[in-house]
């Protein structure tokens, strides 16, 4: 890392030991917390809920310093997953020094790192998420040759009381994407979250306000998001597990909910977790090829179009998710690709693809005098469907597994080619063009359905086990919300009563 990367990155760690994070070592973290009066230590590792649990630690010595960041600890695997019976409950939580940080929040100085499930044996747990996302993209790249980098758009509501809120700059019902103060809110609290995680190591991009936003009788509803650069799979998973504690953390000090529920309510904007992807071929992206969409990104995308009803049982994990996919809300319901079209399933962002957009600068700036360079490797493409009630490492890991099997496909470009479209197929006049694509599932019960059928695709090279996809399955047929829909129509109060139940999902 170039010394003018350290003096600008917002790590505190990395800048105090002057080396990026993927090479801390144990002798780092201890310097660094004897150098810096640091007081406890957290361990945090993921529930089977979705959300950073943590153990906490009072450092009485080096020697037992050392021995934490050596050894790690046990847990009771029992009462962190429903699957892990209470006769072989123990396990063991190892640090990853990498995702060292300061925590923001606490009085006494504290350290925390994220850690790592293993298993009686010493070996990383096979049942846990995190292991199951690095077989799947080890084998993607031992199949392929190819590299997977990922990153996420973390959508949120902030939900306050409307008569502590100053509305002399009231935002437009649904109108309110990149808005800003006065008409937004709560873009100090996003803009603090933004530090808390850049300082804990996350690569973020930018946030802004989303298009949601409303009031009801009692509450103010401003919709937000946080968007990271793309990294390692396993450096975005970590990322938007910490934004999501720091977030709630956050909203808990202003006295305010935050909320990641898929839909708030029915007729507004839900929240999203959009996942951009992008494959590398020795360090460098293989997305474009002659100013297009390469044939290597096209065959990646027919993959995940191929399976993508089967990811929604990762991505898509509570009934209230398939209120926010229906058409009309920039939520994808039809299993296609498009370039820069929101109403597809998987989009190609607007992209640096063309030789002249390198000269743009140029134009915007006619003194500008550097070398005219490339831009190209920002493209990626975008997965729309999932949401915040994924888990996470399993999505990212269903990712994986879909574009591997795309490479398998004998016909991939044919796919790509038949699911390409170029309009917005909600529009009527396109009613054809929508009638020949296939639906994503509508329920939990028919993403469980559709997990069965593809189940081949998933458990293909050991990435996942039977066990785990029968699990998953009888997870989501247990929400019983087969025709939820259907069922709901028309009645706001039950819709109300489910919404709330999931409000603090993941």
């Amino acid at each position: 890392m170039k010394t003018s990367s350290i003096e600008l990155n917002p790590n505190k760690l990395v800048q105090y030991l002057n080396k990026p994070a993927s090479e801390f070592t144990k002798e780092d973290i201890i310097k660094f917390i004897k150098e810096n009066g640091i007081k406890m230590l957290n361990f945090r590792y993921v529930g089977g809920d979705g959300r950073l649990k943590a153990l906490t630690f009072v450092i009485r010595d080096e020697e037992h310093l050392d021995n934490l960041l050596s050894a790690g600890e046990r847990v009771d695997g029992s009462s962190l997953f429903t699957y892990i019976e209470a006769d072989s409950s123990d396990l063991y939580v190892l640090p990853k020094y990498r995702t060292a940080f300061i925590n923001p929040f606490e009085e006494i100085p504290t350290l925390d790192i994220l850690c790592s499930y293993f298993d009686k044996d010493g070996t990383p747990l096979k049942s846990a998420s995190e292991t199951v996302m690095k077989k799947a993209t080890q084998t993607l790249t031992e199949k392929t040759g190819y590299e997977l980098q990922a990153m996420g758009e973390l959508e949120y509501y902030i939900i306050a009381n409307k008569d502590e809120v100053n509305m002399n700059f009231p935002a437009v019902d649904q109108r309110g994407y990149h808005e800003s103060n006065p008409f937004t809110k709560f873009d100090q609290l996003r803009k603090e979250a933004m530090m808390y995680v850049s300082e804990a190591g996350g690569k973020i991009k930018y946030g802004h306000s989303e298009v949601g936003n409303f009031t009801d009788d009692k509450y103010y509803y401003e919709q937000n998001e946080i968007e990271f650069e793309t990294d390692t799979p396993e450096n975005s998973v970590d990322s938007l597990l910490i934004a999501k504690w720091m977030l709630r953390m956050l909203a808990d000090q202003y006295g305010v909910i935050v909320s990641f529920a898929p839909k708030i309510t029915v007729g507004k904007a839900g929240s999203g977790l959009h996942v951009h992807m992008k494959l590398l071929k020795d360090g460098k992206s293989v997305m474009v090829e002659n100013g297009n969409v390469s044939d290597i990104a096209k065959r990646a995308m027919a993959g995940l179009l191929d399976i993508a009803s089967g990811i929604t049982a990762f991505g898509n994990r509570i009934p209230t998710s398939y209120l926010r996919l229906v058409p009309h809300q920039e939520a994808p319901t039809n299993i296609c690709w498009g370039d820069r079209n929101r109403s597809a399933l998987v989009r190609v962002p607007l992209g640096w693809f063309a030789e002249e957009s390198s000269r743009m600068i140029a134009t915007a700036n006619p003194n500008y005098s550097d070398e005219f360079k490339s831009h190209s490797y920002k493209s990626t493409f975008e997965f729309r469907a999932a949401d915040p009630s994924a888990d996470l490492y399993l999505l990212l890991a269903a990712f994986a597994v879909g574009i591997r099997h795309g490479f398998e496909m004998a016909n991939a470009l044919e796919v790509a080619k038949d699911l390409y479209i170029g309009v917005n197929i909600f529009k009527e006049e396109h009613k054809d063009r929508l009638a020949q694509l296939e639906h994503l599932p509508a329920s939990c019960y028919e993403s469980a359905q559709a997990l069965k059928k593809l189940k081949d695709v998933f458990i293909e090279y050991d990435v996942f086990t039977e066990g785990m996809i029968n699990d998953t399955v009888k997870y989501l047929e247990g929400l019983d919300d087969n025709k939820l829909s259907e069922r709901l129509y028309g009645k706001n109060e039950e819709i109300r009563k489910l919404v709330n139940s999931y409000i603090h999902v993941g």
